[in-house]
């Protein structure tokens, strides 16, 4: 019932659960000072024994005994608060901590909705059990028992007769989490499955509509949608019927005890004052056991949210590189390497070997599923698994140091992001210590200092996705941010693809002076061949192989697959331009 997996992790977070029992604990006492008071009062009133000194101090002392617990639960609650914020905080930091190690290739092992949700209402249901629900366990168990070792100096077998009623309530708890164990595990299943419909329908509505299939897509959300109405009804209902039994059991308990102590009295075994203290107190035997009841339901939530954060956690990292590269050569080198996205899947590269030199300008081409962008994505290791031997500046891949193979490689592909924020936020994540000169002399290179200085320059708010730019503009910016990174490799994945030709030009023009004036590494995976001229050598691949390879003018004179490509593009691009 307490996760001490979770304990461990939060380490600052363990005191102030600590400080939760104290401040309850101390809460009691005073209750119980309270309650002795009254019943002490009443006797001797009863019995017309009170002074006025008499009552003036019971007085004081009730009252001070309620300020105490007034301010024993204060304490309580800041210490709540501030252990739910060390778990939101620690539980998150871990989450992301593991992103990072996992790197671009996460989504191999889970969905970008399941990370959502484990971030969000995941860590929001830890809250409660860390902030609430284990200290109120660790309570519920030393209240009684304090209660009965303050008890049983007056009247033993009423005292023992509450403290063995009391376990009945955690005997109920068991029994229920038996049941709500399984009806939990389906719950969460269904809850993170809708998640991931839910993303994917979102991200994809407009092809929805364009294809008129919004319409079974909302079928298809309404029938996940009611199936998740269905279970979660089941779950508030497994609650409220443990509820009700935890309640007849925390009440009869109450019940027995007030009879046993009423009989004890009528026995004279027992003075007024005592039978009013076992009265009074009787509940309060019951009532931690019974709030740890009603938080239950919720340390169950938070019991099986911690289980998917540590199944996430626990995820096997690939082994991480620690050389780093060295900065005089950045030669890229692929030996016989094949690859398939799965196990026992079909090959989507198969025995690649090609060479891109320092400073030189490599374009690969070919028909869409060929295996172009796995090779860019295989580069920046966002698919990992490859068979063969792939080299960064004589450095097999898997063994470089993630961080430092990042800073050498800087990736723009047809659907680059752009963040919600200013233009300048956008470019400094290419350099974060570029002044405005810099960031101007950027957007300039890319024609959008002039297209952008009306609207407001560096300080225009871009809305996600860049959604108030145009497709040529948005690339360009995210050109513009690349540029300012200023990394030796450039991996150009189809980043001229659905844009404008303008755009394009400028794009090509920036690209191609990458590589013959600046010196800098580039990767360009273009359909367009036109593109691609320029190339110092040019990979025509087919079918996860390399078919041809060569300069444009070598390829062209072999009037192999690229040469009849090429001529086909070309006379559709010369029609479209009205030539003959």
């Amino acid at each position: 019932m307490i996760k001490t997996r979770l304990l461990g992790m939060l380490k600052s977070g363990r005191k102030y659960v600590l400080l939760e029992v104290v401040w309850q604990w101390l809460g009691l006492i005073a209750q119980i000072i309270i309650v002795g008071c009254i019943a002490r009062t009443l006797s001797k009133a009863y019995f017309h024994k009170l002074t006025m000194k008499q009552l003036l101090v019971y007085i004081g002392v009730a009252l001070f005994s309620v300020f105490a617990r007034m301010v024993f639960d204060r304490l309580y609650t800041e210490a709540s608060f501030k252990a739910s914020v060390d778990v939101k905080n620690v539980m998150r930091d871990q989450i992301y901590s593991k992103l990072l190690r996992l790197g671009s290739g996460y989504r191999k092992y889970v969905s970008s909705a399941q990370i959502t949700q484990m971030m969000g209402e995941g860590v929001e249901q830890l809250e409660v059990y860390f902030g609430k629900y284990i200290s109120q366990f660790v309570y519920a168990l030393i209240a009684p028992v304090t209660l009965f070792l303050f008890l049983f100096q007056y009247n033993l077998k009423a005292a023992i007769v509450l403290l063995v009623a009391v376990p009945l309530i955690p005997v109920v708890i068991m029994i229920v989490m038996k049941v709500a164990r399984k009806l939990l595990d389906k719950y969460f299943t269904i809850y993170y499955g809708l998640g991931d419909t839910f993303l994917e329908k979102l991200h994809g509505m407009t092809t929805l509509k364009i294809y008129q299939a919004d319409e079974k897509a909302l079928e298809d959300m309404d029938e996940e949608s009611e199936n998740f109405r269905r279970i979660t009804m089941k779950v508030l209902s497994m609650q409220l019927n443990s509820t009700i039994v935890m309640d007849i059991v925390a009440y009869a308990g109450a019940a027995v005890g007030i009879a046993v102590t009423l009989s004890q009295f009528a026995l004279g075994e027992m003075k007024l004052d005592e039978a009013i203290m076992f009265l009074l107190l009787s509940a309060e035997f019951f009532l931690p056991m019974r709030l740890l009841g009603s938080y239950f339901h919720i340390g169950m939530n938070g019991m099986k949210a911690s289980d998917k954060i540590f199944d996430f956690l626990d995820i096997k990292e690939p082994k991480a590189g620690k050389e780093k590269l060295d900065k005089s050569s950045y030669d890229i080198v692929f030996k016989n390497v094949t690859f398939a996205y799965e196990k026992k899947g079909p090959k989507i590269l198969n025995g690649i070997n090609f060479n891109v030199p320092t400073g030189k300008m490599i374009s690969i081409v070919g028909v869409s599923g060929s295996g172009k962008s796995t090779i860019a994505g295989i580069i920046r290791r966002q698919f990992k698994g490859y068979e063969g031997t792939i080299t960064v500046g004589g450095k097999e891949l898997k063994s470089i140091n993630e961080a430092s193979l990042m800073s050498a490689i800087t990736a723009v592909s047809y659907n680059s992001f752009i963040f919600p924020g200013t233009v300048r936020e956008n470019l400094l994540l290419g350099n974060p210590k570029s002044s405005d000169k810099k960031l101007n002399s950027a957007l300039n290179i890319m024609n959008l200092l002039e297209e952008l200085q009306p609207l407001g320059g560096l300080d225009y708010a871009l809305t996600e996705g860049g959604s108030n730019l145009s497709g040529g503009q948005r690339q360009r910016l995210a050109l513009a941010r690349a540029l300012l990174k200023n990394s030796p490799i450039y991996i150009f994945d189809e980043a001229t693809s659905n844009i404008d030709v303008e755009s394009e030009e400028i794009i090509m023009k920036v690209i191609r002076k990458l590589s013959k004036d600046i010196g800098k590494t580039v990767i360009l995976i273009s359909h367009r061949l036109a593109n691609v001229v320029s190339s110092n050598e040019i990979l025509m691949l087919e079918q996860g192989s390399i078919l041809e390879h060569g300069t444009h003018k070598q390829l062209m004179e072999k009037n192999g697959s690229y040469a009849k490509l090429f001529m086909v593009q070309h006379k559709l691009e010369t029609y479209a331009g009205g030539e003959k």
